[in-house]
């Protein structure tokens, strides 16, 4: 029999034990006075002189992270998950019926403990026990040391005991409720007005990937999991919402790696009347504020190095950029007019050793060689605009190179956190667009869009000049907790069954 099995044995056996005893296994409540973080905050600054005379009561409750005894004296310490407390415990302290429970407790167990809080010959800061509380049971031993838990499968398929035994876990995820809030509060301060848009879509729009299926019973139709929110949001500015914006979950049947799970959660927003210039300057502003907000601070630890959300950040035309790397790669010169051109743009792609499909056009290479050669170095935020047409399907074109399209996406960390476009608002350019997308669909392309033809009619209402923006939040938490896999900001993330082939 393992150790672990003799353990759960053991506690079962204490449970049936205490059970005996005539106690209520799982009470239905425990009336706290206090948690134990309020206790600290309250007390932790007083002196043992101070607290004696003041003699605090409290009722307190949590889970016990560790136990020793001294012969008669008997320590325990209590956590809420924020803070800790050690709590005395004297048999002649306690009623007989407490004490007896006392014994059968094991580390991990829920208590509640009624006492006074006073300071120990070591100064520590403690509650001295007049009543123990059984709570719950911990059947399953726990790590034995406080960073006991570290091998990471464990630590996402059991986000629950990852928390209990990782304190630096939860600060992650208290960060990305202050990072969500901060972002929130950016945006209504600024008269954008949050909403809810559908996740369950007739039509798979508004990005390039490939969706999740399901089927409506009732109606017998298809439906998809929302890959973005943009199109609905952009037929809300159509009727007047000049500026909105939605935290969104987002569904892509994709790949699973540091940078990717197939749940995620997406920022969206939509301004009329501007271009995806004002985007950038906006997003410089809202993400320095976010940083301060939630880190106190612009400059962010990120691996060996310091990313800087400070404005103003730097700025890459795609082709350029792309043509200057693949000249020094290849020490031979590359022009960005040469990546206008199918057949040189092949050509470069091939001598870097990057495949080519064969319904690649020139900008689709041309975004590919740029991401194989800087995606990487992008460390500090950096605007990488003016898109191919070919790649943004809803973005609108420069007025003097219909082949490019006035569109950002923002890299930090050496990944792509923001995609920002001035939005495409002619009905007509739109439907060529589509029909560009369902010829790379017949061509095999899973990821290309669908007609919405509901949206084109939209379009023919009148868009108003607008710019549309998303901000990946789980990778922008990666960035402000220093966090390298993506699984470490998503309390739940998507796994491979353990009974799964690997």
């Amino acid at each position: 029999m393992s150790s672990e099995v003799e353990q759960i044995a053991q506690r079962r056996a204490k449970l049936d034990e205490i059970v005996a005893l005539g106690v209520v296994p799982y009470p239905n409540q425990f009336p706290r006075t206090a948690t134990v973080s309020a206790l600290v905050e309250a007390h932790g600054g007083k002196d043992g002189p101070s607290l004696e005379a003041e003699r605090p009561q409290t009722a307190a409750a949590g889970r016990i992270l560790s136990m020793r005894s001294f012969g008669k004296a008997n320590f325990v310490v209590l956590s809420d998950g924020l803070q800790r407390i050690q709590v005395y415990v004297r048999e002649d302290g306690l009623p007989p019926l407490d004490f007896k429970i006392f014994k059968l407790l094991d580390f991990g167990d829920q208590i509640g403990v009624e006492g006074r809080v006073f300071r120990t010959k070591t100064n520590e800061l403690t509650i001295f026990a007049s009543r123990v509380h059984f709570l719950s049971k911990c059947l399953v031993p726990l790590p034995e040391k406080w960073h006991g838990l570290t091998d990471v499968e464990t630590r996402y398929r059991q986000r629950y005991l990852d928390l209990i035994v990782n304190p630096d876990s939860r600060k992650v995820f208290e960060t990305r409720a202050r990072a969500v809030a901060s972002v929130r509060a950016f945006l209504t301060n600024r008269n954008f007005l949050e909403v809810e848009t559908p996740m369950m879509q007739p039509i798979a729009g508004g990005a390039l990937a490939r969706p999740f299926t399901t089927h409506h019973n009732a109606l017998d139709i298809p439906l998809y999991l929302r890959i973005a929110p943009e199109l609905y949001l952009k037929r809300l500015t159509v009727g007047g919402i000049e500026k909105v914006f939605e935290i969104n979950r987002n569904f892509r049947n994709e790949g699973i790696s540091t940078q990717h799970n197939p749940e995620f959660t997406m920022l969206e927003f939509y301004e009329a009347y501007v271009d995806y210039q004002h985007l950038m300057r906006l997003t410089e502003e809202m993400l320095s504020t976010v940083a301060k907000d939630v880190t106190g601070g612009t400059d962010l630890a990120w691996g060996d190095a310091t990313v800087s959300f400070a404005a103003p950040y730097r700025r890459l035309s795609l082709r350029e950029a792309a043509a200057d790397r693949a000249t020094a790669q290849l020490g031979r010169p590359v022009t960005g007019m040469d990546l206008r051109d199918r057949a040189k743009a092949a050509e470069v792609a091939k001598a870097l050793n990057l495949d080519v499909q064969k319904g690649h056009g020139a900008g689709k290479i041309a975004t590919t060689i740029f991401e194989s050669l800087w995606e990487r170095d992008l460390v500090q935020p950096t605007f990488v605009f003016d898109f191919p047409t070919e790649v943004s399907p809803l973005s609108k074109q420069k007025v003097d190179d219909p082949d490019t399209v006035e569109r950002f996406e923002l890299y930090a960390g050496g990944f792509e956190i923001a995609n920002g476009f001035s939005e495409l608002n002619d009905p007509a350019e739109q439907r060529r667009r589509f029909d560009g997308q369902l010829k790379d669909r017949a061509a095999g392309d899973a990821e290309a869009h669908q007609m919405d033809e509901d949206y084109i009619r939209a379009l023919e209402y009148g868009l108003p000049p607008t710019g549309g923006e998303g901000i990946g939040i789980d990778r922008l938490v990666m960035l402000l907790t220093n966090s390298p896999s993506i699984r470490d900001v998503i309390l739940f993330p998507l796994m491979r069954p353990l009974s799964s082939p690997q």
